[in-house]
């Protein structure tokens, strides 16, 4: 293996803030070897240039403008353009604690991989609403942790806001697809069936600050339950029955709010003790009341959401055979 020479791919759309906010928490690294920052900017009406630009002493950054394609086929841009030969792909909207480039460069030193995937954390600093929904894409009882626990490498799809990959396998499958979202764990399939290893690195994390309204995460959780039937038709060995699970809770709230209405009220007992779970672990990790309350709400938002329209893309995609570009073509970048 020759040395590894890291590349920071970050492609931004219209958010000159967060990227000030990820390049002054570059400059706060413990890493001591060389590598590039390559952002860039999506078609993007609000230029991130300027902020760019205080930080071209600190840090080797190349900037590039392209007209919008997409987060996926910018990423591809990126990379093609990079001078390392392995890519670390982060969304604008994450902060970086003071040692993951030194977690990621150490653990590959020892266990190289072709692609890892990291987790996502809450900051001190994130809203009550940042971390409800943090809380509600990341627990072990919301999510089974995948997204931010120790899970088994085998079950862990790495995700673009905390990706890395070799320039090798991104040559071997030319990169992210045109569907988004969804092209991550497309891409990381694509790269376990050519043969390439995987990992995940828990302690390779970023705080992942999701600016976000309650109205934004529930249009994002929509397009998370469309696209997975989709991903498990060009990839039909990752179906798993978990991907079931958000739907059947749409079942099971409605059952028990029916039969608690119309025979006893007995019949919510299941769903207020889970609901009264998810209220009790929330508060304590986030140590606020508050945001274990918003993260009921979050939860309802989230299984409803991905749920229903996980339900009316399996209809279509699974049992009408409809192509989805021309059934969801709003999932799709030209």
């Amino acid at each position: 293996m020759s040395t590894i020479k890291l590349s920071l791919i970050i492609p931004v759309y219209n958010r000159p803030d967060e990227i000030d906010e990820l390049l002054e928490s570059l400059t706060k690294q413990d890493f001591q070897k060389e590598y590039e920052v390559v952002i860039i900017e999506d078609g993007s009406s609000e230029s991130s240039e300027e902020v760019i630009q205080k930080y071209n002493t600190q840090i080797n950054i190349s900037y590039y403008y392209k007209e919008n394609s997409g987060p996926g086929d910018s990423r591809n841009y990126g990379m093609k353009r990079a001078a390392g030969n392995y890519f670390i792909v982060l969304d604008s909207d994450v902060i970086l604690p003071s040692h993951y480039l030194s977690t990621i460069d150490d653990f590959l030193d020892k266990n190289y991989v072709d692609c890892f995937g990291g987790a996502d954390a809450a900051h001190d600093s994130f809203t009550d609403l940042q971390k409800a929904i943090n809380y509600t894409m990341t627990s072990f009882f919301t999510t089974g942790g995948i997204r931010g626990g120790k899970v088994k490498v085998q079950k862990f799809e790495p995700r673009s806001f905390n990706m890395g990959i070799s320039k090798e396998a991104f040559e071997a499958t030319k990169g992210f697809s045109k569907i988004h979202p969804g092209e991550d764990p497309d891409l990381s399939q694509r790269i376990v069936n050519n043969g390439f290893t995987t990992g995940f690195l828990p302690d390779a994390y970023v705080y992942h600050k999701r600016r976000i309204s309650w109205e934004k995460f529930h249009t994002q959780v929509k397009k998370f339950g469309m696209v997975r039937p989709i991903l498990t038709k060009w990839h039909p060995t990752t179906a798993k029955i978990t991907f079931w699970f958000p739907t059947l809770f749409v079942f099971f709230t409605l059952a028990s709010i029916l039969g608690g209405v119309l025979y006893s009220p007995v019949a919510l007992v299941p769903l207020g003790g889970y609901l009264a779970l998810l209220l009790i672990h929330s508060t304590l990790l986030n140590k606020s009341l508050k945001v274990g309350f918003l993260s009921i709400y979050a939860v309802f938002i989230q299984f409803f959401g991905y749920g229903l329209a996980f339900l009316k893309s399996t209809f279509y995609i699974r049992l009408l055979n409809r192509n989805p570009e021309e059934q969801f073509p709003k999932l799709f970048f030209k």
